[in-house]
């Protein structure tokens, strides 16, 4: 059976542009759920992509939805797949990766393994998945859903929300948070440089941070 619904309406261009200058260790500093298993890492090194989560769920062998779907992206959007518990078979490929990004896709998820490694990185097209495998998927039209909620890496992604991936990890925001989320992490982004930038000058991080207060602190009582 096949559940297919609406897509989701995307992210705004300026939250977009706003959380694109985020880092997903910045907002970890504070935020701790939204966030992806670590054991999703980039494919291509290097890479920050802000996108439209666009919900995918697929189980076993089996990729038939996944085939369709990228016929439904938009750019600007970015697929992330449920793989409903397989670690074993690789839905995402070379010929996956060239029609999503022919659709104008900036990026996919999977909560799995990819395979076609040297045909991703010909593609330039980034991916964040769960290693490889050369155990690939079939067209056994076992059926699946699209754009319901899903969990990826055991977070919750709905439709709609977006996606911050870079090289440390992945992390979802639902859509009336991105602005928030971006401007708090911006601002502490900017107080870190200006720390850096203090420790550079001799200053010692203990002292900046107020770590070395603290352990005198109790050495002294």
């Amino acid at each position: 059976m096949y559940v297919i619904k609406d897509m989701p309406a995307q992210i705004p261009q300026a939250d977009l542009e706003l959380l694109s200058q985020v880092e997903t260790a910045t907002v970890g500093h504070w935020r701790l759920f939204g966030f992806m298993d670590r054991a999703i890492q980039p494919l291509l090194p290097g890479r920050r992509v802000v996108g439209t989560a666009v919900t995918l769920a697929i189980a076993g062998a089996d990729s038939t939805l996944l085939h369709h779907a990228t016929g439904l992206l938009r750019p600007g959007d970015i697929l992330v797949v449920d793989r409903l518990g397989d670690d074993k078979y690789a839905c995402w490929g070379g010929g996956v990766t060239v029609a999503a990004k022919a659709a104008g896709a900036v990026a996919g998820i999977v909560d799995g393994p990819c395979t076609d490694l040297t045909e991703i990185q010909e593609s330039d097209f980034p991916m964040w998945c769960r290693g490889l495998s050369p155990i690939t998927t079939r067209l056994y039209d076992l059926g699946g859903g699209m754009n319901t909620p899903i969990s990826c890496g055991g977070a919750v992604v709905m439709p709609g929300d977006a996606i911050l991936a870079d090289e440390s990890g992945v992390l979802v925001i639902p859509a009336n948070e991105v602005h928030a989320i971006s401007e708090e992490a911006l601002r502490r982004q900017a107080t870190s440089r200006t720390r850096e930038a203090s420790i550079r000058e001799g200053e010692k991080l203990g002292a900046v941070t107020g770590a070395s207060a603290k352990v005198l602190a109790k050495l002294a009582s």
